[in-house]
Formats: structure tokens, sequence, C-alpha cells
């Protein structure tokens, strides 16, 4: 593979035109076929299997209202104090505007609350899969214009705004790009170095979003997904241009051509990128073993993303090289740069004093990292409900209407689908039966649909969606309501969005162990094929862990326990987000083997040329540990800008990424690894005899097996610093 590499390196410099012009074809095709049959998002957080999911499809088979998508429209009077239940007339104009929109098969009869402040209506829809995005956006229109008319209030909330809205990230994007700019201005020096790479990126980054609206028709992605994606493609694109660049600049400092530097960096560093880039796929895809439809999704989405921008570093890049040329040192910003080729002296003198008090710092920092992994005991996953939305958002007015005027359950209702199996009197038995749970303040049941046997409840309980004693309230009514008072041929089940986002975390919660189990074998059986070494690879995948456990301690601190709550612009204490410690797992064990085999591969290169463990741990910080340093401080930025967002969701992932990359490309790769190493010495590099001759010799970042460069490179001398 390495020789194909070289050859499509040098290939892509000597013909950039070509293959831009290629790329350039391509993106015409994918983003226009995009913009025009390109499906939109939704999402749909029902599992088959789950007893949330079965409550759907026992409406559905019925043809119940309540099968669909719900909205909830709240009306209270401007005036402090008047009283909405005194102007019904009023309500049922608002109710008569918002029946009449497309997609809504009905409107339920306005609930006011005890004191007459406010009135619920609660707006049907049909199923998900029978709406679009418009459906959502008439329903905000209509808000918008009913809003302030004749003295009302009108604002709305409920599944459809979870279904259909897409959370809006420009501003953290947007922030990522440049920091990441100014890091690289920074390290190269160079205003065309620095370009590169950030061009490289976006490009990659736009047809990978552009593809995600086709890719739509096959999978149901959700609406969250390109933000994730995108927030992962930034970080990997921009790594792996800065590795291949890096590489390029050193080859040229040796008197190459550039036609021959571009093939050997695409060669050594972009087979490194292929390595890591794969296994972010690898650990993404492996999220199907959730069993969650939204989760797969979301990982095909992302997972395409790190494959464009992989495609990209060794094709794309290669050809800007080859227009480059020399002229990549040029437009110099300082006279001195601070990624050079070889040895940082500095760096080197870090390694040396790391190996001195090597053990002083594997059991400091070891304990530090224990400490800051000790509150995931405590971890809670759940999902937030629309309270810790931005107080002008319509879903936030809605919420806090109804909450001071109902309760706190009134703004996520369990919907109860009872089949009855032919006897009439089972759903008021039912419902006196789930009303008398001290958790639950009311129910409201509705006949059974006409020519079935189902029926459905609306269970209003008196804590908030988000509250853990929710979904107690939930698992206490399958298990114990409804044994007591239902016959063997009849059945009922639990749905709506608040049960089936509890059921989702439920699952995760059961399947995460299995999940980490599987990516820590990968990583260890992949590290010990390219590294020769059980141990090395032994010690990487605890080392992962404890930067993961670390990144989940420190959301825990933060959204859980509220510390610093306030600086990431939330007012108070949410739930982790169900979804995330699984999808972090995965996008972190992929991007820290990109750290990994930069820096391993280096000492293993220079362990298996002189036979010197010490040495070799030195020269490895030395020679990497500048452009790590840069990649994490690009990726920091990239992932941490996403914590301006709006969305709690996109907030943790953002914040938690940062920290574990923070982590493990700092007090990890550049404390811990080479601590560790010094301290294990020539063990390091053991390994069976039968095992060795089993694995295949995978050499990364080495260019042995290349060509010697020829004679014309040899014999030109002009430099990167010319």
């Amino acid at each position: 593979m390495q020789i194909a590499l070289y050859r499509l390196g040098r290939f892509a410099a000597r013909r950039p035109w070509t293959v831009l012009g290629v790329w350039f074809a391509l993106s015409v095709m994918l983003v226009g076929a995009s913009l025009v049959g390109g499906k939109a998002f939704e999402d749909e957080f029902s599992v088959p299997g789950l007893d949330s999911d079965e409550a759907l499809v026992l409406l559905q088979n019925a043809r119940s209202d309540e099968a669909g998508v719900s909205a909830q429209v709240v009306v209270a009077a401007i005036d402090d104090g008047a009283a909405v239940a005194d102007r019904r007339s009023a309500v049922e104009a608002v109710r008569s505007e918002f029946a009449g929109l497309d997609d809504v098969v009905g409107v339920m009869p306005a609930q006011y609350s005890p004191d007459g402040s406010v009135a619920l209506l609660r707006v049907l829809y049909r199923p998900v899969g029978e709406l679009t995005v418009a459906s959502l956006e008439a329903l905000e229109a209509l808000q918008a214009d009913l809003d302030g008319v004749d003295g009302l209030q009108v604002e709305a909330n409920g599944e459809l705004f979870f279904t259909f809205e897409e959370p809006e990230t420009g501003t953290g994007e947007a922030f990522g790009v440049v920091a990441a700019m100014v890091i690289l201005l920074v390290a190269f020096g160079s205003v065309l170095a620095m370009g590169l790479p950030i061009g490289t990126a976006l490009f990659g980054l736009a047809l990978g979003v552009s593809a995600m609206g086709l890719i739509n028709h096959l999978i149901d992605i959700p609406s969250w997904a390109p933000q994730m994606a995108a927030m992962v493609g930034i970080g990997v694109g921009i790594d792996y241009a800065l590795f291949l660049v890096t590489r390029h600049r050193e080859y040229l400092s040796q008197g190459m051509t550039v036609e021959e530097s571009a093939g050997r960096a695409v060669a050594t560093s972009g087979q490194a990128v292929i390595f890591a880039g794969g296994t972010v796929v690898i650990a993404i895809l492996g999220l199907a073993v959730a069993g969650i439809p939204f989760m797969t999704a979301a990982g095909v989405a992302t997972s395409i993303v790190v494959l464009l921008m992989v495609l990209a570093a060794i094709t794309l890049l290669p050809a800007f090289l080859g227009v480059s040329g020399h002229k990549i040192n040029g437009l110099r910003t300082t006279r001195r740069r601070a990624i050079n080729p070889g040895v940082s002296a500095g760096w080197e003198a870090w390694g040396a004093h790391v190996s001195r008090h090597a053990w002083k710092y594997v059991v400091g920092v070891t304990a530090a990292l224990l400490a800051l992994s000790a509150p995931v005991l405590a971890l809670q996953l759940g999902f937030p409900d629309e309270g810790n939305l931005g107080e002008e958002r319509t879903q936030r007015q809605a919420f806090d209407l109804t909450t001071a005027a109902f309760g706190v359950g009134f703004s996520g209702p369990l919907l109860i689908a009872v089949d009855t199996a032919g006897d009439p009197t089972l759903v008021s038995e039912l419902a006196a039966a789930v009303e008398a749970d001290p958790n639950i303040v009311s129910v409201q049941p509705t006949p059974p649909v006409e020519g079935s046997d189902v029926a459905s409840l609306l269970a209003f309980p008196n804590t908030s969606p988000q509250d853990a004693a929710t979904y107690e309230t939930v698992k206490r009514l399958r298990a114990d309501v409804f044994v007591d008072v239902l016959d063997d041929d009849q059945r009922a089940h639990v749905g709506g969005q608040t049960a089936s986002f509890g059921d989702v975390g439920n699952r995760i919660t059961q399947r995460l162990p299995y999940f980490i189990a599987a990516v820590v074998f990968l990583s260890f059986f992949l590290l010990t094929g390219v590294f020769r070494s059980p141990v090395v690879a032994l010690k990487a995948a605890v080392l992962n862990l404890l930067s993961i456990g670390a990144a989940y301690g420190v959301l825990v601190m933060i959204f859980q326990w509220g510390w610093g709550l306030s600086l990431v612009g939330l007012s108070e204490t949410v739930p982790i987000v169900s979804f995330i410690p699984m999808f972090m797992f995965a996008i972190l064990f992929g991007l820290s083997m990109d750290y990994e085999v930069f820096l391993l591969s280096r000492v293993r290169e220079e362990y298996v040329r002189t036979g010197d463990n010490d040495r070799s741990v030195i020269h490895g910080i030395a020679s990497t540990a500048r452009v790590i340093t840069a990649a994490a401080l690009i990726m920091i930025s990239v992932f941490g800008a996403f914590a301006l967002g709006d969305d709690p969701a996109l907030k943790m992932v953002g914040i938690g990424l940062a920290t574990a990359i923070f982590v493990d490309a700092t007090i990890v790769r550049i404390i811990l690894v080479p601590a560790t190493m010094k301290l294990m010495g020539d063990r390091n590099w053991w390994i069976p005899a039968w095992l060795d001759r089993l694995i295949p010799e995978i050499d990364i970042e080495g260019d042995a097996g290349l060509p010697s460069p020829n004679d014309e490179a040899t014999l030109v001398h002009e430099s990167a610093e010319n």
C-alpha cells in the first residue's frame, strides 16, 4: 500500500489541476444533487423492541390519532393576572386556526389550568414518516402570527420541535475554524501553510454534509448528526492535513523536489492518516451494537465525513502542495517557525526531565486522572427538556407557562396505549389505577378507536420530563400497576416522548459496557499489530480509558453538579444526554490513535535503529510534541467552540471531546506515556515469538520501503527556509 500511496501523492503533485478539476466536478454534482433531491432531517427516537415503541405500534395499527407526532400550543393572557378561561371564544378561535394546518389530524379541546390563567391545546399530527420540516415551519409561522393578537400570548412546544428542529451551531463552527487558523499561523509561520489544512478540511466537510441529504433517503439521519459530524470532521480534517504538511515540509528541507516530497509525505504520514481515520470509522460504526437506529444513522453520517477527510488528505492536499510548490513557506509572518523539521531542543529537555522523575509523574498524574474520573460513579443519563432552552425561544416560553400553571409534569405527559380485548370498563379501571400512583397528578382517558379495542390515556406526572423520578414512574406503571389491572389477553404500554427517551437511556446503559469492551479490544489488537508489542497496546488502552473517564467526570461536574454551569450558557443542571457517553467513546478512541501512532511510531523507529529504549522515548517526544500540541489545540478549539451553541447536547459533546483531547494530548501523551515507557524499559517491546510470527509487519510512518529520492531531487537545494 505504501508504494501505491507514494505514486498517488506524486501524481497529485505532478498533475494538480487534473486532480483539482476532478474534485471540483464531483463537488458540483454532489452539492447539486443534494439541493435538488436531498431529504430533510428528522428525529425519530423510537427503538424497535422497547415498550415505548410497542405503544406506538399498537396505536398505529389501530389508526389512532395519537399514533402521530404531537405539539402543544399554550395560550395565556398578556395582561398579568387576567384569566384566559374568561375568553374561551378567543381560545377556540386559536384552536380553529391550528386545526386548519396541513398534516394536522385534530386538536384536542382546550384544557384550562386550575386558576384559569393558561389554556393548553394538544395538536395531533400524522405519523413522523408522513411529515416534513414544512409542518414545523407552518406551526412556527402561525404561532408567531397569533402571538399578541386579541391580547393573547401564544407559544408552542412538543414532539414536533424535537423531531424537525435543527440546532443552530454556525457561530461555534466559525469560531473553531478561526481559532484553528490562528494556531496554524503561529505553528507554521506561513499564511499558505496555514491555509492548506483549513481549505482541505472545509472542502471535505462541505461535501460530507451535502452527501447527508442524499444518504437520508437510505437511512434516517437525525437532525443533530450534521453538527456532530461537522465537529468531528473539522477537527480530524485539519489534523490529518497538518500531519501531511508537516512531513512535506520536512522532506522539502532535505532538498527533495515538490513532487518527490509530496509522494513521500502521502506514503508515510498519509498511511498513518488512513490508519487513524479507519479506526475512527470502525469505532463509530460500532455504535450499531447499541441497537438504536438513530445512533447508528448518526454514526454512518459521521463516518462518511471522516472518510471524505481521509480521501481529501491523500489526494486533494497533495494537489494543493503541487500548486504551492516551494512557496508553501512564503508569505511568512515570523522569521522563525514554531514547527521546524527535526528535533526540538526544548521538548528533548522535557522528555529527559520526565524520564528522570518517572515514578513521581506516574503516581501523581494517575492519581489526578482517577480523581477527575471519580464523578463518573454519579453519572445520570437522560434527556434535557425544553426548560433548558434559551428564554427567548417559544418552546421555553411554553414550558414556563405550562409549568407555572399546571405543574412540571404537564410538559411531558405519558402516553399509555391500551388494548382492552373487548372489555369496555378497562379504560376507566386502568385510569383510576394509574392516577392512584403517588407520582401521577391526573389522567385523561380517551374512548377506544372506532373499529378497534385500542384506547389511550394521557398521564401527567408530578415531576419534570428530565427528572429521574419520572422514568422510575414509567417503570413502576409497567411492572406493578398494569400487572394488577390487566388480564392475560389485555395489554398496555407506556409511550410518548418522555418514556421513549427513558427507554433509550436504559438501553444504552445496558449496552455501554459491552461497547467499551469491544472498542478496547479493537484498540489492543490494532496497536499490537502496528507496534508489535502487546505491552504497548495494553498500556495505550488503559491510558485511553483514563482520558475518557476524566472527560466523563468533567461532564458530571459541570452539567449534573453545576460547577461553572453559567460559563457554558445554562441556568440549571441537566442530565447527561443518554447517547453522548457512547458516541464520545467511539470518537475519542479513534482520535486518540492519531497521537498514539504519531508519537510511538517515532519512538519505535528510533528503538529499532538504536536499541536504546530511554533515548528512543526522548527522541519521540522531541520530534513529535510540537505537532501533537498544535493538533490538540486545534481539536480543543474546534470542539470547545460548540459549547457556544444553544443545544445542551452539543454543548456536552463539545466540552467532553475538548476535555478528553486536552487530557490525552498533554497529560497522557506528553507525561504519562514517556514516564511509563521509561519505567518499563525494554519490556515495552516484548512480544511472544508465536505472536510475532502471526501478525503481519505494519510500518505506518517509516519510508524504508520507498525508492531512494531520484537524482533530480538530490540536486535541489532549495529549502523551505528560502
